[in-house]
């Protein structure tokens, strides 16, 4: 893992990769000196991604040009874009499963996986156990806090005529709820 101090550092090192993680930590909290241990113990096994990370609190100005709000937030990246965030710290196993993911574009049966992104709130109670079943699965995913983004929750209604939270959109396609066979089928998971 390589470790950056500002964006034009991270643009000029990352440049060269067609997919690379940046990890986005506030060092000196639990969290976030969980999630950068784990994934610098994945980086010097031999990992095939190309690894960043910035201490929030030095690289100032890197955070707020990915629309980076909490820490830790593991950005994937492709050819400079973000395509999913990953929050919060995870064990081995799920980062592993990740890294798999990132490198092959693909699920662990060779289907590409579907984007996914939630629309939650910190303190439902169904909105952590679906991002925990996606955890469990290895699923990436985005994470859209609609208390706190007015105009995501607009567009979340918008589209199905439900305010209640989790909601998740799975390629396309919406799931009210924690609809644990629907989110099966969209994202083929076999196993329980």
């Amino acid at each position: 893992m390589i470790n950056v101090n500002s964006l034009s550092e991270f643009n000029r090192l990352s440049a060269v990769n067609e997919k690379s993680l940046l990890l986005v930590y506030k060092k000196g909290t639990g969290v976030s000196d969980c999630a950068y241990r784990t994934l610098t113990s994945l980086s010097n096994s031999g990992c095939k991604i190309a690894m960043y990370a910035a201490d929030a609190q030095v690289a100032k100005d890197l955070h707020p040009a990915f629309g980076v709000t909490s820490a830790p937030s593991l950005l994937i990246l492709e050819k400079g874009k973000v395509k999913d965030v990953v929050k919060g710290c995870h064990d081995e196993s799920f980062y592993k499963n990740l890294l798999q993911n990132v490198s092959t574009g693909s699920t662990s049966k060779g289907n590409q996986q579907k984007a996914v992104t939630v629309y939650s709130t910190p303190t439902c109670p169904w909105c952590n156990t679906l991002k925990s079943f996606l955890r469990q699965h290895g699923i990436a995913f985005s994470d859209i806090d609609v208390s706190r983004d007015p105009d995501a929750a607009r567009r979340m209604v918008q589209a199905t005529g439900q305010q209640g939270v989790p909601q998740a959109n799975i390629g396309g396609d919406w799931v009210v709820g924690f609809d644990q066979l629907k989110i099966k089928r969209l994202l083929n998971i076999t196993n329980s």
